[in-house]
């Protein structure tokens, strides 16, 4: 395996790991925990498994990117980034830049503290924003995915 394979595989496995979580949390936990309407107590377990996945998304995160960044160094791909027919490698960096800021920026300045109060005010339209949120995410990731998946394949060169 060259040095291209080895970063196409790490890039896929940090992938689904990273999205797999996003995934995990928007279609299986978050719903569980608003089940029957999101009580007082929904966010501090939230927070308790988020935070469990919290280093292994960042960590996933980093090896997406880092793999990204060295496949496109490796094939001199920067001129992709100016064909629209690679509108998925747009969408992976922009996907890739919304988490790493919410990771590494915005969660650690206090992002839990502040859901957290609106949590105890208002559980239930809390849990819908992260709900939303999470939805949101997950639905560009995907998009992102499937367009990288396709593209890399050979889709959207005519």
């Amino acid at each position: 395996m060259d040095g291209l394979e080895t970063g196409r595989a790490l890039h896929v496995a940090a992938v689904v790991i990273w999205i797999g979580g996003v995934a995990f949390v928007t279609l299986a936990l978050l719903p569980v925990l608003g089940r029957g309407g999101a009580d007082q107590d929904w966010f501090a377990r939230f927070t308790a498994i988020e935070r469990r996945f919290a280093w292994i998304a960042r960590i996933a995160l980093l090896v997406a990117g880092g793999s990204g960044f060295y496949m496109i160094v490796a094939m001199d791909g920067w001129d992709r980034f100016t064909m629209i027919s690679y509108w998925w490698m747009h969408a992976m960096v922009v996907v890739w830049v919304i988490f790493a800021l919410m990771l590494f920026v915005i969660e650690p300045l206090g992002l839990d503290r502040i859901l957290e109060t609106r949590a105890n005010r208002n559980p239930g339209r809390t849990h819908a924003l992260v709900s939303g949120a999470h939805w949101v995410l997950l639905v560009f990731s995907l998009i992102a995915t499937f367009g990288a998946v396709a593209g890399s394949h050979g889709a959207f060169l005519s």
